[in-house]
Parts: C-alpha cells; structure tokens; sequence
C-alpha cells in the first residue's frame, strides 16, 4: 500500500502561485498575507512559562531566523522529536520580531513551502499590517451594486471575513455616491460586535493592500440589521456572510498572544 499523498495547506498553496509568478507582485503579496493571517507554531526552547517564550534561533545566511511550520505535524517532522512551540500567527510573530534583524524560517525542509524570509522583509510585512484605515464622515446618497471590481479584491475580502468569526453577521460590498459627490465602493458590516469594529476596518483595508491594487480605495461602515440602509444594502450588495461560532464548544484556554492587548513577551 502506497502512503496517501501529503495534504497541502492554504500558505503551501499560496506559496505555490507565487513559485509559479517570480514577477507577480499581486501573488507575492498574497502569500505574504496569507502568512499573516495563518496559526503557525513556533519552535521554543522550552515550554511557555505564562506570557514568556523563548524562541529557537538558528544562524542561516548570515542572519539569525526563528521556525515557524504551519501544522504541528510538520514541526515534529523537522525536528523528529515532540518540541515546546507557542502557536502564534504570523502578524504576531512578524510584529514581535520586527526591528530585530531576525528573520522567519517557514516550513523549512517539511514542506512544499519552504521558504526563508530575510529580517528586511519581516520589517516590511509588520509595516504594511500596520496601515491604519482613515475615519472619514460622508453622507450617503445612494447604494448602487458593485461594478468593475477585480477578482483579487473579492478573493482577499472573502478570505479575511472567512477568519472574522462572529465578529458580524454578514457584508455587503456595493458601490457608494456620497452628497458630497464623490463616489466608489463600500463594505457594509450589518450588526459588528462593537469592540470588532476597527478590527474588521482592518480587515477590509489589509484585503485591498494585499490584493495587489494600485491606488485603490474602499469605505467601511457600520449597519444594525433594523436600520434602513442595511435594507438598502441587501437589495443592491454583493453578500458575505460571516461564520458564527458553535455556541456548544467551550471557550477554550487562551494561548499566548491570542490577545492583542496581551503579546507574548520574548526572552
């Protein structure tokens, strides 16, 4: 019997396209944010002791990296041994890590992803995440549906509210003409948690940025289900709906840096 063939991961695909398009900027920008977004596990010294970890780090071209491995399978496999990992993402490895002249490991010798990421480039990443949207206040005139948007932006969007569990009930992505007369598009979050909000502006900006678009721009609002807009927005709208949490899974244990108030501390 022949073992089955590995299974591979959204960062494997990612990785992949971007392999396959060494001048496409849209698909390198892609894998960056899918980096971002994804639960990777570091590789440590020792167990965590509270919010304290203590990352293995490795001298590789001239630079000293941290591993990182997208399953937890594939850091056994590196180091043939169970191993003491903090499961992170990789904004908040990135961000840790940012200043420091230290650079990611991902997958290395494991996966088709495998990949080397210089100090330089976690620097940039941690830059890039952190482009704030702007508050701006506008008058709306009219919702009109959504027109001559590109793929990459409607991929992007539906792969960040995919992670946005619970944070909303649903999106609507419409176009916008303001009293003002300006005009463009819009995501309309309908019933936000309100400690979610900014989270999800971010959200849909890092979906823009990450989608390759050049001097792009898209407005977020907010919507309660029985206000009149949210009606308005239904009707013309493109619509993504947000997963919900299983209410009868129990709260599970936080882990370190699963709160953003609360990073883990290096040592």
């Amino acid at each position: 019997m022949t073992d089955p063939a590995p299974t591979l991961t959204p960062l494997d695909g990612a990785h992949a396209a971007m392999e396959a398009a060494p001048d496409d900027d849209a698909a390198r920008l892609r894998f960056f944010e899918r980096l971002a977004d994804s639960e990777l596990f570091l590789l440590l010294t020792k167990e965590p002791q509270g919010e304290n970890i203590e990352p293995e780090l490795f001298e590789l071209s001239d630079h000293s990296f941290v591993l990182l491995f997208d399953r937890e399978e594939r850091l056994t496999g590196f180091t043939g041994r169970p191993a003491p990992y903090a499961a992170l993402s990789g904004r908040v490895v990135a961000g840790l890590l940012a200043g420091q002249g230290i650079g990611l490991g991902v997958n290395l010798e494991v996966a088709p992803s495998s990949i080397l990421i210089p100090p330089e480039a976690v620097d940039w990443l941690v830059d890039t995440l952190g482009n704030a949207p702007q508050e701006a206040e506008e008058k709306i005139a009219e919702f009109t549906p959504p027109k001559g948007l590109p793929e990459a932006l409607l991929g992007a969007i539906d792969a960040k509210l995919a992670s946005a569990v619970g944070m909303a009930r649903m999106a609507y992505l419409v176009g916008v003409r303001f009293e003002s007369g300006g005009q463009g598009h819009m995501l309309g979050f309908v019933d936000a948690l309100p400690h979610a909000e900014s989270a999800l502006a971010k959200a849909a900006a890092e979906a823009l940025t990450f989608s390759g678009i050049e001097a792009g721009a898209m407005d977020v609002a907010f919507f309660r289900a029985s206000d009149a807009a949210a009606g308005k927005l239904a009707k013309v709208g493109l619509r993504f709906d947000l997963p919900q949490p299983d209410e009868s899974l129990a709260a599970p244990r936080p882990a370190p840096g699963s709160d953003p108030s609360k990073p883990p501390i290096l040592r």
